[in-house]
């Protein structure tokens, strides 16, 4: 017998070195956060125009409140109506709206949005959007979660239509759960978003 050790044991050793490398080295990495700034909420209604491309910037890091947008008041509410809402790293439809993923395409292409396919909120675990699903792609190297660009159409519980993009979940003012999307919404409750 050989004193060789076998080598799938080798093949091992050499994988979880490799993966405590990449844990240590992104744990040792500053990342560089982008230039976006939390956005001072003035809410006014919008009435029955086409609003955006606008974009905006919350603080969504609390584990426990959510921070309600309103599209028809171009702002992040405390009280009355709201469209979506964000709480770290999930995002909802308001009771009786919905969301649908329309996948990685370019903001701007998406012109007319779907009149059905809409999903509502799940409440297991923890509340969550099945039209929205993971969002975001984590690197195990830097730690941190980056945007896949995919375009969601939401329906609002008034019966009216926007389309959102998150852009980023970092931002220099607030650090992590930052959010930052863009977003344009239809007032006059007609589908076209541009």
């Amino acid at each position: 017998m050989s004193g060789r050790p076998p080598i799938l044991v080798l093949v091992m050793a050499i994988a979880f070195v490799l993966l405590a490398a990449a844990l240590l080295i992104g744990s040792f990495t500053r990342p560089e956060f982008p230039p976006y700034q939390l956005t001072v909420p003035r809410p006014g209604a919008v009435g029955d125009t086409l609003v955006g491309p606008a974009t905006y910037t919350l603080d969504a890091s609390s584990t426990e409140l959510w921070h309600r947008f309103a599209f028809t008041r171009n702002a992040v509410v405390d009280t009355g109506a709201w469209d979506v809402a964000f709480r770290r790293f999930h995002l909802i439809a308001a009771p009786g709206g919905g969301i649908q993923d329309l996948g990685a395409v370019p903001f701007d292409s998406v012109v007319l949005l779907p009149s059905g396919g809409y999903l509502a909120n799940d409440a297991v675990p923890d509340t969550t959007n099945p039209g929205v699903g993971k969002w975001y792609d984590y690197s195990m190297l830097t730690h941190l979660l980056t945007s896949k660009h995919h375009v969601y159409g939401v329906r609002t519980p008034g019966g009216k239509y926007a389309k959102l993009e998150i852009l980023a979940y970092y931002c220099k003012d607030a650090g992590t759960a930052c959010v930052t999307f863009r977003y344009a919404y239809q007032g006059d409750s007609s589908r076209r978003v541009k």
